[in-house]
């Protein structure tokens, strides 16, 4: 249990503001002799207008609190991330550097050192958020978790004027009201912020400088903060401001899945906005995903600037040009091929965004991409047809894209992750793996086929 320690005594006192004391008339009468009785004080004089202690209002801080170091003992953390990645994800994190590392159903635990958490926030493609666990303890009611909320130092891991966000998350909790345990944990932190100071955090449910999570078992609670801030997914190179209908570290965690590593070419028909061909681009590149984004982490009082100052610049440094005929993309809207050629350019400028080849064709027209003796792997992301309407047209299309796999790309490993479980008899090939996985609330598949000429029952008839 990670709960930072409570700050070293001083008998330097802190420069609160004074609260007058009470005149004697209004003092209690202690049952002592007469000549023990404290002798009444003069009244105090009344503060002038500058020193006057302000008025509790957002983002106002009236304390100066030095950062609390946190302790060398390993910290304990938990990153999520989206179902069925928590293996690739646990990989990703040892190869990083964590200990102790754990998947779990929806992320993975893991340990080591506080700077750590800043490394997995740069480089981590697959988690979604990378949370610090700061208590945990056994309850039985909200005024439990009160308590355990209550009894984290929060004004020396930032300032008042920082906003704030609670989450609470459970699973088999007896509690009834996961809103109102939320509202005793933003009550608890602002509680203990208004024993030290004036001033307290304010609420900010949209962008939040520090979002806390609780998370709740049948018996235990646990408090985490969020080193990220926004989810990790959020790269900094989709500058639009429009949603993705792949998130990023989904995209990246297929490739993960399927061992690319940027050594063999791989072909999107169907790239939309270019999440798959971006990520892929980055891996290829030695990019860091979190290289163009700020963190939460950046803001607490003992966020160590030139540990993470050194990481970004190592990061830079390790950046490669993105070899030609690596990446291969098409779209049958020139607007999504166009979007898709800003990712690029965001990531790596121009010349990485004329690295990748793009066209804009429909896609069973097109040739293999490249002739390789090894073939490649082709990934995308195809219409999932949520619509009667829009489904009925997907069955149709179905067997011209069967045909075309067969025709054109024989050799290749194709992956197609979809919502329609009828994909597979719809083109004509049984899945050699089928991965569930979640594009955000979406229960999907990850089909892969092994594309070949013919028939299996021809090859093998022919084969001595």
């Amino acid at each position: 249990m990670a709960i930072p320690p409570k700050p070293p005594k001083s008998s330097k006192p802190l420069s609160l503001p004074q609260r007058p004391r009470p005149q004697p008339s209004q003092l209690p009468k202690p049952a002592q002799p007469p000549a023990q009785r404290p002798q009444a004080q003069p009244p105090q004089r009344p503060q002038s207008p500058q020193q006057a202690p302000r008025p509790a209002a957002p983002r106002a801080g009236t304390l100066s609190v030095r950062a609390k170091p946190v302790p060398d003992r390993a910290q304990r953390f938990f990153a999520p991330c989206p179902r069925g990645l928590e293996q690739v994800l646990a990989d990703e994190l040892a190869a990083l550097g964590a200990a102790q590392v754990s998947a779990t159903d929806g992320g993975v635990g893991f340990s080591g050192p506080f700077t750590l958490g800043y490394r997995v926030c740069l480089w981590s493609r697959i988690a979604s958020r990378v949370l610090w666990q700061l208590a945990e303890s056994e309850y039985r009611h909200e005024e439990e978790i009160y308590r355990l909320a209550r009894n984290i130092d929060w004004p020396h891991l930032f300032s008042a004027r920082e906003t704030i966000r609670v989450q609470v998350d459970a699973i088999r909790s007896p509690l009834t009201s996961l809103e109102f345990v939320t509202l005793r944990v933003k009550d608890a932190i602002v509680d203990r912020f208004r024993a030290a100071m004036a001033s307290r955090p304010s609420v900010n449910t949209s962008t939040p400088d520090m979002r806390i999570h609780v998370f709740l078992t049948a018996y235990k609670a646990t408090v985490y903060l969020d080193l990220a801030g926004e989810a990790l997914f959020k790269r900094g190179y989709r500058r639009e401001g429009l949603l993705a209908p792949l998130r990023e570290n989904l995209a990246a965690g297929m490739l993960a899945l399927k061992g690319w590593t940027g050594q063999m070419p791989l072909f999107d028909p169907m790239c939309g906005s270019g999440t798959i061909l971006t990520e892929a681009a980055m891996i290829a590149m030695h990019v860091a995903p979190g290289a163009q984004r700020a963190f939460a982490f950046e803001k607490l009082r003992n966020y160590d600037e030139a540990a993470f100052k050194q990481m970004r610049e190592e990061a830079a440094q390790g950046v490669k040009p993105l070899a030609a005929n690596l990446l291969f993309g098409n779209d049958r809207s020139e607007d999504a091929i166009a979007t898709t050629r800003r990712h690029l350019q965001n990531i790596g400028g121009e010349a990485t965004a004329t690295a990748v080849t793009l066209t804009s064709e429909a896609m069973e027209t097109l040739p293999a991409p490249v002739a390789t003796p090894s073939g490649g792997l082709l990934l995308t992301n195809p219409p999932y047809g949520e619509r009667l309407n829009e489904l009925a047209e997907l069955k149709t299309w179905y067997p011209s894209v069967g045909a075309w796999l067969k025709r054109t790309m024989a050799g290749w490993r194709a992956c197609f992750i979809t919502a329609d479980r009828d994909l597979p008899s719809g083109i004509g090939f049984k899945p050699s793996k089928r991965t569930p996985l979640f594009n955000g609330a979406l229960d999907c598949r990850l089909f892969e086929f092994e594309l070949y000429a013919g028939t299996r029952r021809t090859d093998r008839a022919a084969s001595p």
